[in-house]
């Protein structure tokens, strides 16, 4: 049994649809409290981090949206993230678009000697302002992780770099921009692409992905993007790509990370309702969760 306190970042600042703030609405509608109360696990609800009421295309790099707003969103999320795990509880961040992943893994990293992350993700997100086609700041928050690029968003809970390349996996990716390829061959970061996970199959790739984190670091956050699935079966994300991972193969890939014991910390973002079909997406979500919390089918 565990504690686990739920937060909200409601925001959508990180890129152009609107929408994605309502994700962790529509993921408590679907039930993530109750089915993690059902496990047998302490819950605690903490409710929202709401962004500033204003925000402009502009900033102050003059090439990242919504710049200054994200960073005092992050900012707040890192502390409350920060207190979460001192007082003994699981951080769950439920979001929002990825930008917010800047805040959740720059409160953990704090706690480790060496934190490593799951991405799973269609995406790297390893773009900087100098590399990104759309100024978007959710697809630049490993990059602040690690931290590249602007210094506003990767000295958010301090100047250093929160992760190491080596404790990385990204998993699931399938659209890559070139300089994100470079960059994985550069730092020599780990990922499992989605031909690597066909040819495999998803039970291989996980394994393998945990025994390399596991001899590496000393907690694991887990950041999930639900562009990570297909979009038939996940179609409320602003930014879908086919040729994903199933409903199931993400169901055994929750499991296992369950029956490792190695994630420490983890955010749900990209659920963005206005797009999504009877809330199909928030409710894969929250299966999701209950599988990461250790709900089998027996």
């Amino acid at each position: 049994m565990k504690h686990i306190s739920i937060l909200g970042a409601s925001m959508d600042l990180g890129q152009q649809r609107r929408g994605v703030d309502m994700g962790p609405s529509a993921i408590r509608y679907a039930g993530v409290v109750e089915r993690l109360q059902n496990l047998g696990h302490q819950v605690t609800d903490l409710g929202d981090l709401a962004p500033p009421l204003s925000a402009s295309n502009a900033s102050e790099s003059e090439s990242l949206r919504n710049l200054s707003q994200v960073v005092e969103v992050n900012t707040r999320l890192a502390k409350e993230i920060d207190d979460i795990i001192a007082s003994g509880s699981f951080p769950l961040t439920l979001g929002g678009d990825h930008s917010i992943a800047i805040g959740s893994v720059a409160g953990v990293s704090g706690h480790y000697k060496n934190p490593g992350v799951i991405w799973y993700d269609a995406h790297a997100d390893l773009n900087t302002s100098s590399t990104s086609p759309s100024g978007n700041i959710h697809g630049m928050p490993l990059a602040a992780a690690l931290g590249l690029g602007e210094e506003q968003l990767s000295h958010i809970g301090g100047s250093e770099a929160k992760l190491r390349p080596e404790n990385i996996v990204i998993f699931g990716a399938r659209a890559l921009d070139d300089r994100e390829k470079q960059l994985i061959k550069q730092l020599g970061i780990k990922v499992y692409t989605m031909h690597e996970i066909d040819r495999h199959g998803m039970s291989a790739m996980m394994a393998e992905a945990i025994a390399y984190l596991k001899e590496k670091t000393d907690g694991v956050h887990l950041s999930l993007d639900l562009d990570a699935l297909d979009p038939q079966h996940a179609p409320g994300v602003g930014t879908p790509v086919v040729g994903g991972l199933s409903y199931r193969e993400s169901h055994l890939a929750m499991e296992m990370l369950a029956e490792a014991e190695i994630i420490t910390s983890a955010d749900f973002v990209e659920v963005n309702p206005i797009l999504d079909e009877k809330n199909r997406t928030a409710k894969a979500a929250v299966d999701l969760i209950g599988s990461l919390f250790g709900e089998k089918l027996c």
